[in-house]
């Protein structure tokens, strides 16, 4: 009950899609419950001590990540732009080592037939490729707003 508690009043994000700092603290809060359910050296209070340290320095983690730059970078990954007016970008691919095949899956979820559909395919920090369609309009910068000014 403690971990589900604990989990409950962290907020969505240590129950959301992971970047690296949230899969870290997910597998230390699961080592943290089987040690205190297999040792009988550790108490119950001593592991809701743990699992309340390992959320507590997870939100303070967070929250100075979404105020200080710096932080956020240290981390969050940046997007990496996978396909770019109807073309893969191959050294991107590769550094990000993800096939055509996925690009290709990333597509059909979104009902394009081909790449000429779309603006871009961007590889998100969470690891999923998300598909922005083409947009008519020549004039809107869509991939250097959703990327952000500094990609």
């Amino acid at each position: 009950m403690a971990l589900v508690f604990t989990l409950r009043i962290s907020g969505k994000r240590t129950l959301s899609k992971m970047n690296a700092f949230d899969l870290i603290v997910t597998i230390a809060v699961g080592s943290t419950f089987a040690t205190v359910i297999l040792n009988k050296n550790v108490t119950l209070s001593e592991g809701v001590l743990a699992f309340t340290l390992l959320v507590f320095l997870q939100y303070v983690i967070t929250y100075l990540s979404a105020r200080n730059k710096r932080i956020s970078q240290l981390d969050n990954s940046a997007p990496t732009l996978i396909a770019y007016n109807g073309e893969l970008l191959s050294k991107n691919m590769l550094s990000e080592r993800i096939d055509e095949d996925e690009v290709w899956a990333a597509l059909r979820k979104k009902v394009y037939s081909s790449l000429a559909e779309t603006d871009a395919v961007v590889l998100e920090t969470d690891g999923s490729l998300t598909v922005i369609k083409q947009i008519k309009d020549p004039q809107a910068p869509a991939v250097k707003v959703l990327l952000g000014p500094e990609r």
